[in-house]
């Protein structure tokens, strides 16, 4: 329904993504200790290789190919390929870290308006791209302004959402 901010499924948040890899243990070691993640008890009654990790409110599956010799490697680094974002405090930070690992990246800005985005992507160790950005810069400005009561605006909570009128 056109200008419906309603919830039909009755989702409550994003809770993992499951990303296929080459190696589990070299996946674990990247995204614990380039990402921050977590690993965590993973049902036992599983009968194929992975791990789970958690932080930010977000689960990664890890699921170990059942041909890591053929799996595809992405090498380029594009910006509008499929990926997953995560906000950061410092990007400065987050590129002096990158450097230090010696992770290949492209740094990219965005401008709307007033208001600029830093972004930096770069692979895991299977191809799949992450971006950290500063996107809280840029408000979140909904298309359909009548859409923008207080029940629709907090139904897309806890998102923090900066209203900004043209």
């Amino acid at each position: 329904m056109k200008g419906d901010l309603g919830n039909p499924l009755h989702l409550t948040s994003l809770n993992h993504i499951s990303l296929v890899c080459k190696s589990v243990p070299e996946s674990i070691d990247f995204y614990q200790n380039t990402l921050g993640f977590v690993p965590v008890r993973r049902p036992g009654s599983f009968d194929f290789g992975g791990a789970w990790l958690f932080s930010y409110g977000l689960g990664i599956h890890l699921l170990q190919s059942e041909d890591p010799e053929n799996m595809p490697k992405k090498t380029e680094i594009n910006p509008k390929d499929n990926h997953i974002s995560f906000q950061c405090e410092s990007i400065d930070a987050v590129e002096k870290n990158l450097k230090e690992k010696e992770i290949h990246y492209v740094r990219q800005k965005v401008t709307e308006g007033r208001f600029e985005v830093d972004q930096l992507f770069f692979h895991d160790p299977d191809g799949f791209m992450i971006e950290i950005c500063n996107c809280d810069n840029i408000p979140i400005v909904p298309l359909d302004i009548c859409s923008c009561s207080r029940v629709n605006l907090q139904l897309m909570q806890p998102q923090q959402i900066k209203v900004v009128r043209p």
